[in-house]
């Protein structure tokens, strides 16, 4: 059988062609995923059923050891390399878990990815820079793949630190209305255990990503012997300044024995003070941003229809 006339003229077309095609099969993968419905409800309640079993397990049978079980490729090359026994790793975890990603084998994926990335980027950016530059000197096309691999180097960290504050963001909107779900439940005479699971369990279709938090809350308030430390997990896993109010708030109200309704309605008004303020400090910058767009696209036009007939008028009279 003979080769295809393409790959007779040019050797150098069978790498390429098989990087486009792997191209566009990620693409229709990515468009397919996009596509997809996603079943927010039910993923929430999985991951919490996981924690809930998880919590269980360690609570009555702690000194356990773990069961072996398969794992991935992914899994077996950062146990090979002992990637998952440093600080890294950790601080990895961490972010993974305020992402939302909070399953064992999120850790070893997203290590093993940092490890294939820069390869992975920089053999895309050598094949595909010919592409994008005609006239390519060796020297600048070994720059290119070298400044792709740096790239890659940091692409998923930078990827995941996005994907926080995009959750953070949507957190931080929700939780106002939260937290005036929480001042009426109080007032009803629930408990805080009672009160963060109805709570999220109220807020899901409207924030999936805070109600996700308020159930793994209240599991862990239920599970856990010291509520002070499920608390504190649902500060680390969203860290940002309203939720740490709001569990300092909690954690004062489960110390000192304060009332729970009294304290979140005191700390409700102070977000909605806070709301208000940082709505009156857009306002207030409004002028400033609107400043340059006037003088570049508003006022030229604006001389132009004033001026312009007056302009037409003189050159006539002068050159007529």
């Amino acid at each position: 059988m003979t080769p295809p006339d393409f790959m007779q003229s040019s050797p150098a077309a069978l790498p390429v062609a098989l990087a486009v095609g792997f191209a566009n099969f990620l693409t229709i993968l990515a468009v397919l995923r996009a596509l997809s419905p996603k079943d927010l409800v039910g993923a929430r309640a999985r991951s919490h059923a996981k924690r809930r079993r998880e919590l269980r397990t360690a609570l009555l049978t702690p000194r356990r050891a773990e069961r072996t079980r398969s794992i991935g490729l992914a899994r077996q090359l950062v146990e090979r390399l002992k990637l998952s026994r440093g600080r890294d790793a950790k601080e990895a975890a961490d972010l993974l878990t305020q992402a939302g990603w909070r399953s064992a084998d999120a850790t070893a994926v997203f290590l093993a990815l940092r490890l294939a990335s820069p390869l992975i980027v920089a053999v895309a950016g050598y094949l595909l820079a010919p592409f994008v530059l005609t006239k390519l000197s060796g020297t600048t096309h070994l720059l290119i793949g070298v400044g792709a691999m740096g790239l890659g180097a940091y692409l998923p960290t930078m990827m995941l630190k996005n994907a926080i504050q995009k959750r953070r963001l949507k957190i931080q909107k929700a939780l106002p209305d939260a937290l005036d779900l929480f001042v009426i439940c109080a007032e009803a005479g629930l408990s805080l255990d009672a009160a963060v699971t109805r709570v999220g369990r109220e807020i899901g279709p409207g924030a999936p990503e805070l109600a996700d938090e308020l159930g793994l809350t209240g599991i862990e308030l239920g599970f856990l012997p010291d509520r002070r430390e499920a608390l504190l997990n649902f500060s680390r896993r969203v860290a940002t300044p309203q939720v740490r109010g709001l569990v300092n708030t909690l954690v004062q109200t489960e110390k000192y024995g304060t009332p729970l309704a009294q304290s979140l309605r005191v700390l409700a008004s102070e977000f909605r003070d806070t709301r208000m303020m940082k709505a009156e400090e857009k306002a207030a910058r409004l002028p400033a941003i609107l400043t340059v767009p006037m003088i570049i696209f508003v006022l030229p036009p604006l001389f132009i229809i004033l001026i312009g007939p007056a302009i037409i008028r003189v050159m006539a009279v002068s050159f007529g």
